[in-house]
């Protein structure tokens, strides 16, 4: 589907936009636009890749004009660019409205513009059950493109929901690496907290999947399994052979000790696709009636999908999943 066609990946210069250019460099695709306002990072990759399938395009998805022009001819968004620290957005969550929120809708409204074929959101786990200002931020991002896919029969917007995305920039495991490798104390949070494992190509994976399978509205959860804090840190210990003491810091404000891909609601009327789960949009207008007369039974025994109940990953499962990243000790 992607032979001689052109794709835009909004926050192209992050782990995400990395590992799809990577994933396409070598394919038939006609070109790839990197967008992002980062121009040192664009500079970097204009010299590490050096290839004129990729075009790099300053701007912002806060402005407007800057995504119209950037997706003109284009075939397919690939949306991740977004505010995703934890702490940054409790501390500024109008920053994280503007740019998860606001700045969707601009890339969505220059996609219907601009005729492209098919747009995929990034969402994360945070986005279900959400307790800080960048999961709010993330849940209304979905709702906004969930509407906006009503809107429009030239666009397909369709998402992806994932969880914690292993050695991706900020993550946790560069942070336990760092801390053995220097010999300081390992800090966990509790040691009971457990996260989703996904790695980069995981994730990349999921945006194909959805890129091939999306309907409008469409919402797309991989299957992942977890794991906990504490037992991460103790298998990054024996891989790196460490004698580092394990230090327990406490939960740090707006963090869940669980964290949840689909909720209970969601998981009811979810579609099984073997390795992932689809939620479809609900299509009913804005005719309330339908409101009252058609539903679906709620099962009283059901359960959301989280790190909690997934397949919890055992420590030789871990280590090759850890040696599959490139943490293998040496």
């Amino acid at each position: 589907m992607f032979k001689n066609k052109k794709l835009l990946i909004t926050g192209g210069t992050g782990s995400f936009g990395n590992a799809v250019l990577n994933k396409f460099l070598d394919s038939e695709i006609d070109e790839i636009r990197i967008f992002s306002r980062d121009e040192k990072k664009q500079h970097d990759m204009r010299i590490k890749y050096n290839n004129p399938k990729i075009k790099f395009y300053i701007g912002d998805v806060r402005d407007y004009h800057s995504i119209l022009e950037a997706s003109r001819e284009i075939d397919y968004i690939f949306h991740s660019a977004a505010l995703k620290q934890v702490p940054s957005c409790e501390f500024y969550p109008i920053q994280a409205v503007q740019t998860n929120v606001l700045g969707t809708e601009n890339v969505l409204n220059a996609a219907i513009t601009n005729k492209v074929k098919k747009v995929i959101c990034l969402s994360t786990d945070k986005a279900v059950y959400p307790i800080n200002a960048m999961g709010v931020s993330k849940a209304m991002m979905e709702k906004v493109f969930v509407a906006k896919s009503r809107t429009t029969d030239t666009t397909i917007i369709c998402g992806t929901r994932y969880g914690n995305v292993m050695a991706s920039r900020g993550s946790v495991i560069p942070h336990f690496h760092s801390q053995i490798m220097s010999g300081n104390s390992i800090t966990v949070t509790t040691p009971e907290m457990t996260r989703f494992m996904m790695t980069l190509q995981d994730a990349v994976n999921l945006v194909l999947f959805a890129f091939e399978n999306g309907k409008s509205g469409d919402i797309f959860v991989q299957k992942s399994p977890s794991t906990t804090i504490g037992e991460l840190a103790n298998t990054m210990k024996k891989i790196y052979n460490s004698s580092v003491e394990i230090k327990k810091i406490g939960i740090r404000h707006s963090e869940k000790i669980h964290e949840t891909l689909l909720s209970k609601e969601e998981k009811m009327g979810a579609y099984d696709l073997g390795n992932y789960f689809k939620v479809s949009a609900d299509n009913r207008d804005l005719n309330y009636d339908n409101y009252f007369s058609k539903g679906s039974n709620f099962e009283a025994e059901a359960q959301e999908y989280s790190s909690f109940n997934t397949h919890r990953l055992s420590e030789k499962e871990l280590i090759k999943l850890l040696a599959s990243i490139g943490f293998t000790g040496k």
